[in-house]
C-alpha cells in the first residue's frame, strides 16, 4: 500500500461516513486494487492529522473518495471469494490474518470520523473486519469496532444471520470456552468487556449463559490460587456468575464448576471454624491455667 493510497483511503472513510453513497465494482467503474507495503510511523501520524481535518468538515470529501471506497468493496468481494475456496479453518484464519492490515486505514478513518459506516457495500467492511479480528483472536480490536458498532446501530452483513451483539458474545464467549477447555486461560478483561457492552442489549440466553459461563471458569480459577482468607468471597462471586448462567441456559454445562466452588467454599468455612474452635480451646486452657 502505497502512501498515498492509504492518505485517500483515510479520507475515503472519513468521507462516506459523513456523507454516505452506494459504491460499485470495477465491472461498474471502481478501480483495481494496489500492491501492499509497510507503512511508517510517518505516514501513520500525518493519515490521523489529515483524517482529523475531514472530520471537522466532511464537506471537503470529493468523487476520489468514492472511487476509494469502490477500490475499498472490490478488495472485500475479493477476499471473500478467496476465503470461501479454502476449505481448511487454519488456512482460513491464517489468510484473515493477512487480509486485515488492508484495510486499517479504513476502519481507522470510521472509528475516527465516529459518525457510521456509510451505505451500501461499503457498510460491510467494519463489521466484516471486526469478525476476521475475533477469528484471528484480535479480541481488543474487535470490540473496539463493535462498541462503534453498537453505538451507531450498525447492521451485520446477512450472511452471518445474527445481530453485532449476538456476534459479539457468541464468537468471543466460543473462544473462550476453546481455550478453558483446552486447559488454558482466556483474558477475563476481554470477557468483561463484551459483558459491559452487551448487558443490556437484547440477545439470545443461551447465547449470553455461554458468556456467564467463560467468565464463571476465569473466575472460579483465579479464586482457586487466592489464599483461603481472599478466596471465599472470589468463590461466591464466581458461583454466583455460574448459578445465572446455568439459570438461563440448564444445559450450559457448569453443574460440575458449581459444585467445585461449593466444595472449596465449604472447607474455607470449615477451616476458619476449627480455627475458631481451636483458638476458643486454648484460651479456655489459659484461663483454667
Amino acid at each position: 500500500m502505497t502512501p498515498a493510497r492509504a492518505h485517500r483511503e483515510r479520507m475515503a472513510a472519513l468521507a462516506a461516513a459523513a456523507d454516505p453513497k452506494p459504491v460499485v465494482s470495477s465491472q461498474e467503474g471502481g478501480q483495481s486494487l494496489a500492491a501492499h507495503v509497510e507503512r511508517t510511523p510517518a505516514m501513520i501520524y500525518r493519515e490521523q492529522a489529515a483524517a482529523s481535518v475531514i472530520a471537522a468538515a466532511p464537506e471537503g470529501a470529493t468523487s476520489a473518495e468514492d472511487r476509494i471506497a469502490a477500490q475499498i468493496v472490490l478488495r472485500l468481494t475479493h477476499d471473500l471469494r478467496r476465503l470461501k475456496e479454502i476449505k481448511s479453518i487454519d488456512l482460513k484464519v491464517a489468510a484473515k490474518r493477512e487480509m486485515i492490515p488492508e484495510y486499517r486505514d479504513w476502519i481507522a478513518g470510521l472509528l475516527l470520523a465516529d459518525t457510521g459506516v456509510g451505505t451500501g457495500l461499503i457498510a460491510d467492511v467494519a463489521p466484516t473486519i471486526m469478525v476476521w479480528q475475533i477469528d484471528t483472536g484480535d479480541f481488543a480490536a474487535a470490540l473496539d469496532i463493535g462498541d462503534f458498532l453498537l453505538r451507531h446501530k450498525v447492521s451485520m452483513p446477512s450472511r452471518y444471520n445474527r445481530d453485532v451483539a449476538t456476534v459479539l458474545v457468541e464468537e468471543i464467549a466460543t473462544a473462550a470456552l476453546k481455550a478453558q477447555g483446552a486447559g488454558a486461560s482466556f483474558p477475563i478483561a476481554i470477557l468483561d468487556r463484551v459483558a459491559d457492552l452487551t448487558g443490556h442489549l437484547d440477545i439470545h440466553d443461551e447465547v449470553r449463559a455461554k458468556l456467564l459461563k467463560a467468565i464463571g471458569v476465569e473466575q472460579l480459577g483465579e479464586a482457586e490460587d487466592l489464599p483461603a482468607d481472599d478466596a471465599f468471597n472470589a468463590l461466591t462471586a464466581a458461583v454466583s456468575t455460574l448459578n445465572e448462567a446455568q439459570r438461563l441456559h440448564d444445559r450450559v454445562g457448569v453443574k460440575d464448576k458449581i459444585k467445585r466452588g461449593l466444595k472449596l467454599m465449604a472447607a474455607i468455612t470449615a477451616a476458619r471454624e476449627k480455627a475458631i474452635a481451636q483458638q476458643n480451646d486454648e484460651q479456655g486452657g489459659d484461663q483454667a491455667a
